[in-house]
């Protein structure tokens, strides 16, 4: 899925049915909230649908961050004292959910503060700020705002552009020794990617023929290229060698994404879990060299036999999109999860946008305000961090089962599209959102799937699923260096069978991308297959998978505790 904001969820509360009293209270104090976080990060705000800061830019300035801080400390204490007064629980539990994401913000920042030196990917957040508003899903006067926060980008002779905020940050805190740099290979990338998203800005503005873009674009082209010199020149050799982090560091970033235990139990089990996937798909490997007269029935030499099997050029969109006709096929005919009528969106990305997010994703729609924008399942057809080299993992026509699974349906395009055209309050769809039921939900759709795909189909499930598992052992092992950047990758290529290019995407990741992340899947997924066997043990002959999993779809973005409370209390009960 699409790498998240700070709060990169979606909710619309606009095309939904009428929303009970209870959601439209707990609303109100949510947008107080997300206003803040708007104007803290206009970004941030645009991504949510919130139009007000759509002309505005991000203040990195250490005078804004200290405001903002202070500012979401006094939403704290505020939404405190409302929850002592609210005698509804529903409202009660959406107020304790908002604090509770915004203490973790908090604490973040405490964090980040004290151990990490400031760096920013200036060209990467510039393009991505462009973007959200040079989106054909906006309306063209949204779209018209971009050229101001171009123009907020570049600065004025009274305020500094976001260029010389960066750079002010970073300099100033290079005399403390004691903070941690960031790793020299996403310095590396950074400065690599540059005039990929200077090219991607350019871009944006010239397809979508605004008019008086050009000398503001100069501006800003000139002060990324300077920054990427200084980078070069200044942040690069003080970069750290070691991709190792403080561990404070890590097991903060493991919260943050919804992974509640220690990083030492989740090698454990991820790592026992990854051993009984390898056992499956030998069996299953031996069954489908034998039927197509291999003569080696290894199951990764069968994966990289069936990854020559690929679709390219034109043939890219169509073949998808009858891919995913043919998965709602299934899921209908086997009475899985309700699927809405309308077709998905998919699409190709653009080379900045590969850059930025090198892997297939969900692009979410507008979160605030939504008036029937939906998700869009990308595509990107080369990583420009490989050397412009195709992935071919994604365009695998055995993967293609399983991926449009994840990232279309049942995976995360039915989990928007739920919350789009059935409404939940949003802080269960906004504030709740974390990556483990993100993710869990995506990769538990691939595995109510599996049973029903073709036996190619079948394998490379099982390999997605086996990656996921390798993440979670990986992604904890390199960050508390117990196992070497090379050696880890030498996993993803040999064993798990990924690509190079793929694979060194899956490091990039681990070690300073969004170090903890890839972790959630496997998390998210474990305790949704626990809840559903729990639930299934319960119910006994009274279980049904369809109303189960409409169910969850309807709780919007809950994390495993509050979502597993929901379904002991609300879901059991009612099944008659």
């Amino acid at each position: 899925m699409k790498r998240m904001l700070v709060l990169a969820a979606c909710a619309s509360f606009s095309v939904a049915a009428a929303e009970p009293a209870w959601v439209a209270t707990s609303n109100q104090y949510a947008m107080e909230v997300l206003q803040k976080i708007a104007e803290a990060s206009p970004e941030s705000g645009s991504e949510l649908g919130i139009e007000t800061y759509d002309s505005n830019a991000s203040d990195l300035t250490l005078a804004a961050e200290t405001k903002n801080l202070n500012s979401l400390h006094d939403e704290i204490g505020k939404l405190q004292l409302i929850a002592t007064q609210t005698n509804d629980a529903r409202v009660t539990q959406d107020l304790q959910i908002m604090i509770d994401a915004l203490q973790r913000q908090l604490d973040s920042a405490k964090l980040s503060e004290q151990y990490e030196l400031p760096f920013y990917n200036v060209a990467e957040k510039v393009f991505g700020g462009i973007q959200v508003l040079l989106d054909d899903r906006n309306s063209d006067a949204r779209m018209q705002k971009a050229i101001a926060r171009l123009n907020a980008y570049v600065g004025t002779d009274t305020q500094p552009g976001i260029v010389a905020q960066a750079q002010q940050r970073t300099a100033q805190a290079l005399a403390n020794k004691q903070l941690t740099a960031p790793y020299y290979k996403e310095v590396e990338q950074a400065i690599a990617n540059t005039p990929q998203f200077i090219q991607g800005i350019e871009q944006l503005f010239t397809a979508h023929k605004l008019q008086g873009w050009q000398p503001a674009f100069a501006k800003l082209s000139k002060q990324l290229t300077d920054y990427q010199q200084w980078l070069k020149s200044t942040v690069l050799p003080v970069a750290r060698q070691s991709n190792v982090m403080p561990e404070i560091l890590y097991s903060n970033a493991l919260k943050n994404v919804g992974v509640d235990i220690a990083p030492q139990e989740l090698i454990q089990r991820a790592l026992f879990e990854y051993a009984e996937i390898r056992d499956e798909m030998q069996a299953l490997a031996t069954d489908i060299a034998k039927a197509k007269g291999y003569k080696n029935d290894d199951y990764r030499f069968v994966i990289r036999e069936l990854k020559k099997q690929q679709v390219t050029g034109d043939d890219v969109l169509p073949f998808f999109k009858q891919r995913l006709a043919d998965i709602e096929k299934i899921v209908r005919d086997h009475n899985i999860v309700t699927l809405p009528q309308r077709p998905a969106n998919i699409r190709l990305a653009s080379p900045a946008e590969s850059a930025a997010i090198p892997a297939a994703h969900m692009n979410p729609p507008r979160l605030v305000g939504n008036t029937g924008e939906y998700g869009e399942f990308v595509l990107p057809m080369v990583d420009p961090n490989a050397g412009g080299k195709r992935v071919t993992d994604f365009t695998s026509k055995g993967f293609s089962w399983t991926l449009t699974v994840h990232e279309a349906r049942p995976g995360h395009e039915l989990q928007f599209s739920n919350m789009i055209e059935q409404g939940v309050s949003m802080a269960r769809a906004i504030f709740a959102m974390n990556s483990a039921n993100v993710e869990g939900w995506a990769l538990y759709a691939e595995a109510i799937m599996k049973q029903y795909l073709p036996k190619e189909g079948q394998l490379f499930s099982l390999q997605a699923r086996q990656q996921r598992a390798a993440r979670a052992f990986l992604d904890p092992m390199l960050n508390l260096g117990l196992i070497s950047p090379a050696d880890a990758k030498k996993v993803l290529t040999d064993d798990v069978v990924l690509s190079d290019a793929f694979a060194q995407q899956e490091i990039n990741r681990y070690t300073f991308q969004m170090p903890g992340q890839a972790t959630s899947y496997f998390y998210g997924y474990m305790n949704l297959r626990e809840l559903r066997i729990a639930t299934e043990i319960k119910l006994q002959d009274k279980f049904n998978q369809k109303d189960f999993h409409d169910f969850i779809l309807k709780q919007g973005l809950l994390p495993p505790k509050l979502l597993k409370k929901a379904v002991e209390t609300e879901f059991i009960p009612n099944v008659k």
